[in-house]
């Protein structure tokens, strides 16, 4: 018997604060103004994508001590823009990316509560910890948890945020107006948490919202980012973009929730993927060339060099050959408040890999960093971009995908018309919306109050 088609999860990633966007494009909007945010998320509606996406920039950016301004800077607050666009749209998800290193349980259950009430329970939280000590400056604590201390603070944080949420189980409000009687439970709103990293009591004061606890996305690839969602998590977000390693983060992931009492379908496995769509598979392979050029310009490739050399390489020629000097290996590092530092833990060995391909190849300084960057997932015709999608989702390499075009506000539109008609024809991607909660979108289920994800 063959295995029933899996239902494709679609979702949009507004994106900025990263290279994929090509914010020099005629074609180019604000990432700040608030016209930017509705057309991208009406769009995403429009096309019954499950959510919107906001990611999180807690500080600017540095290389040399100065702005890097190469990439988009800056974004609004996440939950200022996201409660906006709940006015705005009515079925689609509210994804906000809030740090659990620099914040308080009280005060970030409060606003994902109200954001569930005010949208209608469309509400979800990537939930992330902070690895460095550049942004934590940003902060009152200052410096930064070591990489277990911050998994533990992040298990703790989500833990106590539940607890707030369930403190209200939900037929609290009697409103009985001739008797006089507001609540039926003084006891409403009650907690009391002791734990390593916290030691609060007192009344939560949001009442329970529609979906009971916002949908949680997790975002790490360590093996303590992966047991984390596996634990808590309803749904994971994964870079790995060909097949085989989609399918292995896939297994991984879903093979460690059994520990934990929870099915395969309780967590959703759903990888960042850029695309690139032409009239013919030639055409958008050609479109998506220039496309990695605008991303990568001359000035983009040197400071993307200087992230592995830890060396200024502003006397280089991006269109000549590497650098003949090594990598400096020093803690104190050229580029801050950047991940990508965290990918190159052996620079050396980095570089001589990279003057090896540049040799085989015959790539300047720009062609090895378009190159060995993060190139488009999905190049294509609609139809093969289509047909790409569903088979990655078939094949359990994902669950579905989060889509970031590299143009704002207007890169979704052709996916929303040229991709999606045909996923919905193949009859793998929904016509309407059947529910009217975020949960009901991923197939989750509405958590009781006192539920508790085991472990």
């Amino acid at each position: 018997m063959s295995k029933p088609l899996k239902q494709i999860h679609l979702a949009a990633h507004f994106p900025g604060v990263n290279n994929t966007t090509v914010w020099s494009d005629p074609a180019a909007g604000s990432h700040i103004e608030f016209d930017s945010f509705v057309h991208f998320a009406q769009t995403a509606e429009r096309a019954k994508f499950d959510f919107l996406f906001l990611a999180e920039g807690l500080r600017l950016r540095e290389q040399g001590g100065k702005i890097y301004d190469l990439d988009v800077v800056g974004r609004p607050d996440t939950f200022t823009v996201l409660a906006a666009l709940a006015a705005v749209t009515d079925r689609l998800g509210l994804t906000g990316t809030i740090n659990s290193t620099f914040n308080e349980p009280y005060e970030v259950a409060r606003q994902f509560a109200s954001l569930d009430h005010l949208s209608g329970g469309r509400s979800a939280w990537n939930v992330v910890t902070s690895w460095d000590a550049f942004t934590g400056e940003n902060f009152r604590r200052g410096g930064f948890l070591p990489q277990q201390e911050r998994y533990s603070r992040a298990k703790e944080f989500l833990a106590t945020a539940n607890e707030l949420f369930d403190s209200w189980r939900g037929d609290e409000i009697l409103a009985d107006q001739a008797a006089g009687i507001f609540l039926k439970d003084a006891k409403a709103g009650a907690f009391v948490h002791r734990g390593q990293h916290f030691d609060i009591h007192g009344r939560f004061n949001v009442p329970r919202s529609p979906q009971g606890r916002p949908v949680v996305f997790q975002a790490g690839d360590s093996d303590e980012g992966r047991e984390f969602a596996a634990s808590s998590a309803d749904a994971i977000f994964s870079r790995y973009a060909t097949l085989k390693e989609g399918q292995d983060f896939y297994t991984d992931v879903k093979s460690r929730l059994a520990r934990y009492g929870r099915r395969p379908e309780q967590l959703l496995i759903l990888p960042a993927a850029t695309f690139v769509l032409g009239d013919t598979d030639q055409e958008a392979a050609e479109l998506a060339r220039e496309v990695r050029r605008q991303q990568v310009s001359g000035a983009t490739a040197i400071k993307h060099l200087e992230f592995v050399w830890n060396r200024d390489l502003s006397g280089y020629d991006p269109e000549g050959p590497l650098p003949d000097i090594d990598p400096l290996v020093s803690e104190e590092h050229i580029s801050r408040g950047r991940a990508q530092v965290r990918m190159y833990r052996d620079p050396i060995a980095i570089a001589r890999e990279w003057r090896q391909l540049a040799e085989a190849n015959k790539w300047s300084i720009r062609d090895l960093v378009i190159n060995t960057g993060n190139r488009q997932s999905f190049v294509g015709s609609p139809a093969t971009v289509a047909r790409t999608i569903d088979d990655f989702v078939q094949a359990d390499a994902s669950d579905g995908f989060i889509l970031v075009p590299h143009i704002t506000p207007g890169g979704l539109d052709s996916f929303a018309d040229e991709v999606v008609p045909l996923l919905q024809e193949q009859g793998v991607f929904r016509t309407e919306y059947e529910g009217t909660t975020l949960r009901d979108h991923l197939g989750l289920a509405h958590p009781d109050a006192g539920w508790a994800t085991p472990g």
